[in-house]
């Protein structure tokens, strides 16, 4: 069988020598056609007009010999004034005859010649029928004045000397550059800007009036003063500056009116140029201009994309960006489809930002503006979503379409993005880091509800605050005159530091050694917190691994602290140990020295916790039975450096070990009623999954409707149910699948069953079916359709037996014609479930930060009117975080999501800080990995007493790592009209419950609150690990 595909068919006759001579009998009996097809360019003047005007490189050489023609005519009429000597006499005769050599009149000639031939051809290529339009054209005009007479004179010997007006040559020369910059961007498929065309036109304009004014007013002259070319360019220029110092002026009437005629013609043609030049302009400041491939190439670039610029985000932006030393010498380029308002044109023209910060107008969907950008060259690029949208779905398919724009423009460039809802995370899931804000939001709400002031808390660690600087008097609230904020002020600074343990100063010397001794012992000395590791051949971080990890050299150490470790200075204090007498007591509220401050009672400490089974009493401080009832302080067991495997129980995820302490028969309905497992249903695609308690057999959708009966039940109002524990209530536009994230803490697997909360959503809308299919499988989980506005409803739904009420910001809300009124209504409701409800702890979203201010308002509140003025001053000095000292937000009962935007700007410098945040949130779970939890500090525990001790009892018996103190401060206020604040300590006692539980430190404490004092309840927030 012949194989067809490895046939070669014969070539055509037309390609065979062979069949050329002898022909081919099989071709000739072939019924096939032979069909030539030609262009119109086979004809001489289309080969001609390809050659001269369509090819854009051919054209370009001849556009620029013609303007190398006209520039060496004008230079050969120069030559011959310098070379012709001024007769005598003022004859008209010296108007119209010159004295001409005879090399300078054959070259004069030559170039007259080609510069006609080429006009003529250049004309006949462009003929389109008209030919009055051909010799009308100005340009055809100026070269029949300036070559006819050469020409003629070749034939004429006696017209050799005749006057031919040769300097207008500089005219041709400007239109020939302009059709050469036209060929010359043809040529490089390259656009310059309009400006540089347009400044180009100016300047040849300018200079073509003066040039012709210079010659024409000179030879006028030869019947006058017989002025030289330097005498006419000093008057021109006098003229035209409208100085006018009288000095050298014109005599005869024909160069005066020479001048009056130029003049004319100057303010007739330069006003249009100025016009267009001040339109560009104009519009160039709009738009932002480029951004030069010098300076992309030479100097380090990020790109900042959005839909609309805001002034707040545009400072939370550069202030945490600028707040990194080695990012002080990066650009910022902005790429922004609308125009800049005023607000944002006023901080940009500062000189701090003028010179860092480039707004480019344009959009990231256009290639031309991310060259514009130079988005190949930059370090980053930041696609930052527009909360205040409406319509948030919308708003996420523009980011998304950015975030593929600028991935399909430039593939090497690291991308950073903001989305607003979980479900769109796959579509960019090839960023480089992508912060979701819905699903921060809700974790951050619900941990709240458990943890107090974790929004507080983890606003603090990612942004960077003046609490690490140097210069003491420089961080927040270290002029105020009470103790909680100078702590609260200087805590504030702490933030996550990575560094290579082998490398560091603080944690190499714990090599070998267990993660809990290597931490305990690093607090002890340094006064920094280890809170996690990373092994060098696994990208994932484990916080707080607990005794049984052993330290390795190559292993990455984060810790938090005041400052990093690089810029950190030792020096050895022992010789003023031996010198200073240590404190041990207190000396009262007026003499109490910064580094034994008081905790008041409602104190809370955040700790990473070890979920390494315990007894079933729980995790508890109990006091040691040897020396209990001594006058010296109990001891407390070392931390080992190696953990004693016989004392450290292995943790079965399934089992209830870590549960408190119940009875058979209470244990096993317990057991029948829950069980451990991960959800079979995700709301959203890329949710990661989180171990949770959950029902054995999911609840029907008619039970979970918590206002009306069905057939399962016949209760309508939370009192019905009779819930053993308070209540957390959430107040929410829609069911959108961010409220996932808000369940998924509250019913994490280590927290305890009795201690869990029934949680109500108080929807506006009602969910649909595929949310209630993700969270029926949840125990005590209802919803009611109902509004915060409606007294009846909020009873319904158990506001009077609810321990946290969560209010976040609705969506229709968000976009106000003027900004700061999109939380008007959200206040507002609020305000009145305060005066209402005054003991309910209640948890607000705000849009923007600058609201907090308002909330739990109360007009005659000396201390708020206080803390306002303090806020003031922060702001003034430059405080990126001079709202920390606002009462709602120290105690975590104002969250924005805005506030956490920095997140995603520290991930340029830290790229681990979102997938610690993640952690601590327990958005993520890693196995290994310990998770945020609290613990609260009772009477029969104020044995620890200091903070130092917590540490070391934490890590000895539990593994437990503290990180943070949430501590009430009460304060009394007087009723007269003074309102005069009765502050005798630290601590201020106070008639009003609704300024309780207010945070004073966040992060550990450094080596100057070593001997912290702790009080009756005292929370911990600690970080337990997974054994």
């Amino acid at each position: 069988m012949v194989d067809l595909e490895s046939e070669v068919p014969p070539l055509p006759p037309r390609y065979r020598f062979r069949d050329l001579l002898l022909g081919d009998q099989g071709w000739q009996n072939d019924d096939r056609v032979q069909v030539e097809f030609y262009m119109n360019e086979n004809t001489f003047k289309e080969r001609l007009k390809l050659f001269f005007i369509k090819n854009q490189r051919s054209s370009l050489r001849i556009r620029l010999f013609n303007f190398s023609l006209k520039l060496l005519s004008c230079l050969l009429y120069i030559i011959r004034v310098l070379l012709e000597n001024p007769s005598q006499g003022n004859e008209w005769s010296h108007i119209f005859w010159v004295n001409r050599s005879l090399p300078l009149w054959g070259l004069q000639v030559l170039v007259a010649l080609i510069s006609l031939f080429e006009t003529i051809l250049l004309g006949y290529l462009s003929y389109k029928g008209n030919i009055w339009e051909q010799i009308l054209r100005i340009p055809f005009i100026l070269e029949i004045i300036n070559a006819v007479p050469f020409i003629i004179s070749i034939f004429w010997p006696s017209l050799r000397n005749l006057f031919v007006p040769v300097f207008l040559n500089c005219w041709l020369a400007k239109h020939a550059l302009e059709n050469m910059i036209n060929d010359l961007h043809r040529a490089i498929q390259r656009t310059q800007s309009a400006m540089f065309n347009q400044v180009l036109i100016l300047i040849s304009t300018l200079l073509c009036l003066i040039f012709t004014c210079i010659c024409g007013i000179q030879h006028l002259e030869r019947i006058g003063k017989k002025l030289n070319l330097f005498d006419s360019l000093y008057f021109c220029i006098v003229t035209f500056s409208t100085v006018g110092f009288g000095d050298v002026t014109p005599e005869t009437w024909s160069s005066k009116l020479f001048v009056v005629a130029m003049i004319c013609v100057a303010l007739v043609v330069l006003p249009i140029q100025f016009e267009q030049l001040a339109y560009l302009w104009m519009e160039r400041q709009k738009s932002g201009g480029n951004y030069s491939r010098h300076r992309a190439q030479t100097e380090k670039h990020v790109v900042l994309c959005v839909s609309s610029l805001k002034i707040d985000l545009l400072m939370d932006f550069l202030n945490e960006f600028y707040a990194h030393p080695r990012l002080q010498d990066y650009y910022v380029v902005i790429l922004c489809p609308t125009e800049m308002d005023v607000q944002v044109r006023r901080i940009l023209q500062i000189p701090m930002w003028s010179q860092r910060v480039i707004y480019l107008q344009g959009s990231a969907l256009k290639d031309q503006d991310l060259l514009r950008a130079k988005m190949d060259d930059a370090e980053a690029c930041f696609i930052l979503s527009s909360r205040c949208e409406v319509d948030r779905t919308s708003s996420d398919h523009q980011t998304i379409l950015r975030a593929w724009a600028v991935k399909d423009f430039a593939p090497n460039c690291p991308l950073y993005v903001q989305i607003l809802k979980p479900e769109n995370k796959f579509h960019i899931k090839f960023a480089d880091h992508v912060v979701c804000e819905e699903e921060f939001k809700y974790a951050m709400l619900a941990l709240n509800c458990i943890c107090p002031a974790t929004s507080t808390l983890i606003t603090l660690l990612v942004h960077t605050s003046r609490g690490q600087c140097v210069c003491f008097c420089c961080r927040e609230g270290q002029q105020s005159p009470e103790q909680w904020q100078k702590m609260y002020g200087r805590c504030s600074g702490n933030e996550v530091y990575h560094i290579v343990l082998e490398e560091s100063t603080f944690f190499a010397e714990y090599e070998g050694k267990s993660f809990t001794y290597a931490s305990f012992h690093a607090h002890k000395k340094f006064g920094v917190c280890l809170i996690g590791i990373r092994r060098e051949d696994n990208k994932n971080i484990l916080l707080n691994p607990g005794p049984r990890y052993i330290m390795n050299a190559t292993d990455t150490c984060f810790y938090i602290n005041i400052t990093k470790e690089e810029n950190s200075a030792f020096k050895n204090h022992d010789h003023q140990k031996k010198s200073n007498v240590p404190r041990s007591f207190y000396h009262g509220p007026s003499r109490l020295p910064v580094h034994s401050i008081i905790a008041s009672m409602g104190t809370v400490a955040i700790d990473l916790q070890d979920t390494s089974c315990r007894s079933a009493s729980g995790p508890t401080l109990s006091l040691p039975t040897e020396g209990s009832k001594e006058v010296r302080r109990p001891s407390i067991a070392p931390v080992l450096e190696v953990a004693d495997t016989s004392s450290i129980q292995t943790c079965d995820l399934l089992s209830d070990q870590s549960e408190d302490e119940t009875t058979p028969d209470e244990e096993m309905s317990s057991n029948l009623e829950y069980a451990k497992g991960y959800p079979p249903y995700s709301p959203y695609i890329g949710s990661s999954p989180t171990f949770c308690h959950l029902l054995h057999e999911k609840v029907p959708f008619c039970c979970l409707r918590l206002d009306k009966s069905c057939q399962h039940n016949y209760y309508e109002d939370a009192k019905a149910y009779g819930f053993k524990n308070k209540l957390i209530i959430v107040a929410a536009e829609t069911a959108g699948n961010g409220l996932y994230n808000f369940i998924v803490p509250l019913r994490a697997y280590y927290r305890p069953k009795k201690e869990l909360n029934p949680v109500i959503l108080l929807l506006d809308n009602p969910p649909d079916m595929h949310f209630l299919d993700a969270i029926c499988w949840f125990p005590m989980v209802y919803y009611m359709v109902g509004s915060i506005d409606n007294l009846d409803d909020l009873l319904r739904c158990g506001v009077t037996f609810a321990a946290n009420m969560v209010v976040v910001d609705k969506e229709s809300t968000m976009s106000a014609e003027e900004d700061y009124m999109a939380d008007a209504k959200t206040i507002v409701n609020v305000q009145t479930l305060f005066r209402l409800f005054s003991s309910l702890s209640i948890i607000t979203e705000l849009t923007h930060p600058a609201n907090m201010r308002f909330m739990q308002f109360r007009a005659k509140d000396c201390y708020s009117l206080a803390l306002s003025k303090l806020e003031k001053k922060e702001r003034e000095r430059g405080s990126n975080l001079a709202f920390i000292f606002r009462l709602p937000f120290a105690a975590g009962r104002v969250f924005s999501i805005s506030m956490l935007d920095t997140l995603l700007y520290q991930s340029f410098v830290k790229d681990y800080m979102i997938s610690i945040t993640r952690l601590l949130l327990g958005l993520d779970t890693t196995p290994g990995s310990g998770f945020l939890c609290s613990m609260k500090i009772t009477e029969d525990d104020l044995w620890i007493r200091t903070y130092a001790r917590l540490y070391q009892k934490l890590c000895s018996s539990t593994g437990d790592v503290p990180i943070g103190i949430y501590r009430t401060e009460s304060q009394k206020l007087t009723t007269s009209e003074a309102c005069e604040i009765l502050a005798p300590g630290p601590r201020i006692e106070s008639t009003s419950p609704a300024l309780e539980d207010e945070i004073s430190t966040s992060g550990p404490p450094r080596k100057s609150q070593y001997q912290l004092i702790l009080d009756a309840d005292t929370v911990i927030f600690d970080l337990k690990v997974c054994l």
